[in-house]
């Protein structure tokens, strides 16, 4: 015979039990958006679980999952919204944020009246302390450049040699040349020194003229994304081979069309396979957490 309030106990774990799976069963879907976020939270579920207690093939489970993430977490982050995060695809890898990259902000001291100075008087500034406060916003263009242009180059080198001319001539106004026509930044979180950046770009909508470009900047240090941009793409001829015509936009040439094609190909698989893996880890963890926590909850 049970007591009461020992009969209540049970009942209660066992209730806790049934509402932790269904919270760990809503938690462990792979989101739809944000696998920064994703990354984060899979991390910190499984460190409750060390913490809660494991068995030694739990431990080894919970370890592996651990290094797949640490191994592969760019691909969780950015592979799964369809960029190409292979070697010879890469735009920027693991770059450098060196100081110069930073703003600087002026701190006056908390006493100092400074609302009636004129802004053309700018000598008082001298006197306050000067403190480094995260990277440039003109920055992140810049890294969305210099990625832009390595994005073309390992196409041309890696995957299309026999146009390397070309393909090389695009940043150059010999001829067919690629022209920034607009690009927009959406700030996440700001970057800060130390710290390192890679940057991947997605081929996106593909016109006779031009195409759009979709970039990431992720944070090594936090491991998601501190930036993204949005750039709109010109194919321009600079010198006609009709001395009549006047230079201007021009068709995207076929070797262009043949590279684009399959890029977009590969894009759709590679998002394809980082969001099954996803799904995957989840289920892992979600059963090492039914596992652990229901174990700890029934004791």
């Amino acid at each position: 015979m049970l007591w009461p309030g020992l009969l209540s106990h049970r009942l209660s774990a066992a209730v806790k039990t049934q509402i932790s799976i269904r919270t760990l069963a809503t938690a462990s879907r792979a989101p739809s958006e944000n696998h920064g976020r994703w990354l984060s939270d899979t991390k910190r579920r499984l460190g409750k679980l060390f913490l809660h207690g494991t068995t030694a093939e739990e431990t080894r489970e919970a370890s592996d999952i651990l290094k797949d993430l640490t191994k592969n977490w760019r691909d969780y982050v950015a592979a799964s919204e369809g960029f190409l995060t292979g070697e010879t695809r890469r735009g920027l890898y693991r770059h450098n944020v060196v100081w110069g990259d930073m703003d600087s902000m002026v701190i006056p001291p908390l006493d100092q009246n400074i609302t009636n100075i004129q802004m053309a008087d700018l000598s008082f500034l001298g006197a306050f302390p000067i403190t480094p406060a995260h990277v440039n916003n003109v920055t992140y263009a810049r890294w969305a450049e210099a990625s832009r242009i390595n994005w073309a180059w390992n196409i041309a080198k890696h995957h299309d040699p026999q146009n390397l001319k070309p393909w090389s001539q695009l940043w150059t106004p010999k001829g067919l040349g690629l022209i920034l026509k607009s690009i927009r930044v959406d700030y996440k979180f700001p970057v800060e020194w130390p710290d390192k950046v890679t940057v991947y770009h997605k081929l996106g909508d593909v016109s006779t003229t031009s195409f759009t470009l979709d970039v990431i900047i992720i944070s090594e240090k936090h491991q998601r994304p501190a930036a993204r941009c949005h750039e709109d793409i010109v194919v321009y001829n600079y010198q006609p081979a009709d001395k009549t015509q006047l230079p201007g936009k021009a068709h995207i040439p076929d070797f262009m069309k043949v590279q684009f094609d399959e890029t977009l190909r590969l894009q759709k698989e590679a998002k394809e396979d980082a969001l099954e893996n996803i799904r995957d880890i989840s289920k892992r963890v979600e059963g090492l957490e039914m596992r652990v926590l229901g174990r700890q909850e029934m004791t």
